[in-house]
């Protein structure tokens, strides 16, 4: 069994590509080749050059394989249906032409939902109209990703979203084909929804096709849910710590992987504030060490 680890851009900040806060996308590569690491994703398209020369030159110079990339757009939103094709249809078309095979799909922090991330109890739903269309907006795009350009296309929970929760999540794998939607299990955030990572994991383990690696600081996700406080505020208070560090059982993690001889790419995400985060380079080396010291390799 091989299991390889990676890293994103999102580890140094980069959350949007235009965001002027951003550091520039070759010292992400060089950090994260400095860092130890030997794949990174995409981060938001635009942010690496969409010129596939440009690009691959610069990937082979840190000794760096592209693993895969995120559409993180208002999936919920009928009126952007253009915006989550245009992100969706460049990710892929980027990805395709270095090879990576990961497409991953995530529904962009909404305003009806942001206040209650962390509180599933509390969290406004989707009428049966509304959740039908959504879904099906999820399916299209998996469905161009999986059979158009042969990527392997996982949903990802994040917190804010309308797929945050673990019901939700859970409806979407039964309502859509596992031959075209998979899922990218992020640890962080399921931890960060009030829920076990490992428990659903051992459920669904033969239908994760991709992992990322995120730990949560346990007080500090009980005062951003108290407070109601916003997702990237939350990011800057360090909810997102260093692996190992947080609420997050990473050796029963591994554990659930290697009961189901899972191979391939797990990817280091931990979201900060580019300007708040004073060492992102010596965190991701923490990050790699720390997965080292409990067996991955």
């Amino acid at each position: 069994m091989t299991i390889r680890i990676g890293n994103a851009p999102c580890s140094w900040g980069v959350e949007f590509a235009d965001d002027a806060r951003n550091p520039t996308w070759r010292s992400v590569l060089k950090d994260c080749a400095d860092a130890g690491y030997k794949g990174i994703e995409l981060g938001p398209v635009g942010f690496m050059p969409e010129d596939p020369a440009q690009l691959g030159h610069a990937l082979a110079e840190h000794d760096l394989e592209l693993i895969g990339g995120v559409v993180f757009r208002p999936f919920h939103d009928p009126e952007a249906w253009d915006n989550v094709m245009d992100g969706s249809v460049r990710t892929c078309k980027a990805l395709a032409a270095h090879g990576a095979k990961h497409l991953v799909l995530i529904d962009s922090i909404s305003p009806r939902r942001a206040p209650t991330a962390g509180r599933a109890a509390e969290a406004e739903q989707m009428d049966s109209a509304e959740w039908t269309a959504y879904r099906d907006r999820i399916a299209t795009i998996a469905k161009m990703g999986a059979e158009e350009y042969d990527l392997t296309v996982g949903i990802h929970a994040h917190a804010a979203g309308f797929m945050d929760f673990e019901p939700e999540l859970e409806r979407l794998l039964d309502e859509v084909d596992e031959k075209i939607l998979k899922i990218c299990f992020d640890t962080g955030h399921h931890s960060y929804a009030g829920f076990d990572p490992v428990a659903f994991m051992q459920r669904h383990i033969g239908r994760i096709s991709y992992m990322h690696f995120k730990d949560i600081d346990p007080a500090v996700k009980a005062d951003v849910i108290a407070k109601r406080t916003g997702f990237y505020d939350a990011c800057g208070q360090g909810i997102f710590c260093n692996l190992g560090q947080g609420d997050v059982d990473f050796p029963a993690v591994r554990q659930v992987l290697l009961n189901a001889g899972f191979e391939g790419w797990c990817t280091v995400e931990q979201d900060c504030d580019p300007l708040l985060d004073p060492d992102p380079l010596g965190d991701a080396r923490a990050n790699r060490e720390y997965l080292e010291s409990i067996g991955f390799r």
